[in-house]
């Protein structure tokens, strides 16, 4: 049965003892509550271990936003993944458009990345979506599928049942625009489809789907009504603790 999940995105965002600060607030809010889904908060390396000995991690589960594509070795100022695993991390987000953007992520290099991710028993929550002149030329279903196919598709059976998918159109990631609910239901039905032609129904059904891009309070409880929104890839909102419990309690 595929989980519900709301994920936090830090990224570039709060420094170790404002982030310490702000696991342990939500820590101590989710102390006497049973949210209907996993919460995961994806911080900043220099935090993840000092989080997982600070949160119950139980509740409240860490991802890293990002882990290199080698083992280990000469590449200086590089994190592995098995250095990731080491600090508690549970998760690792891969694939992110900044990345992907920013810093010429391949879907070779991504391959790469989810590879050693799993070689170190950690899961994966890999995010695809289309740019804002995509959308608009109506090319979001081709570029999704690139995307799966070119570094993820090639995984095992076995291998694929660890990943987490989160659907993220570039064009709403901290621009305020955010998916219609139809429009989010539309593309993560299209997901799950490739992932049942090529895993077949079972492996689709029990992958969780999680909307990524201006996900907030206000929108939260619509998105995740949707059959195929398995909950959400928060960014902004997931840096004040009121937000985000807003956001999980949409559940």
């Amino acid at each position: 049965m595929r989980k519900n999940i709301v994920a936090g995105n830090w990224k570039m965002n709060k420094t170790l003892q404002e982030g310490l600060a702000l696991a342990t607030e939500l820590n101590n809010v989710l102390a006497d509550a049973t949210p209907n889904c996993q919460v995961i908060i994806g911080t900043p390396f220099i935090h993840l271990a000092s989080a997982a000995a600070q949160v119950d991690t139980t509740k409240v589960h860490l991802a890293a936003q990002n882990c290199a594509e080698k083992e280990s070795g000469a590449y200086t100022g590089e994190i592995s993944a098995s250095m990731v695993k080491s600090t508690g991390a549970e998760y690792v987000i891969l694939g992110h458009s900044e990345r992907r953007a920013y810093y010429g992520e391949t879907y070779e290099i991504l391959r790469n990345k989810v590879l050693v991710a799993l070689k170190n028993d950690l899961k994966p929550i890999f995010c695809i979506g289309e740019l804002k002149e995509e959308r608009e030329t109506n090319q979001q279903n081709e570029v999704v599928k690139a995307q799966l196919e070119g570094s993820v598709f090639n995984l095992t059976e076995e291998e694929f049942s660890k990943i987490v998918l989160a659907y993220e159109p570039v064009w709403a990631i901290g621009t305020g625009l955010t998916a219609t609910a139809a429009q989010a239901q539309e593309i993560h039905a299209y997901i799950r489809s490739l992932v049942a032609d090529k895993y077949g129904k079972e492996v689709a059904d029990n992958t969780s789907i999680l909307y990524g891009g201006s996900c907030n309070p206000g929108n939260a409880a619509e998105l995740f009504a949707n059959p195929d929104v398995d909950g959400g890839l928060i960014g902004g909102a997931s840096l004040k603790v009121a937000d985000f419990k807003a956001i999980i309690d949409a559940f």
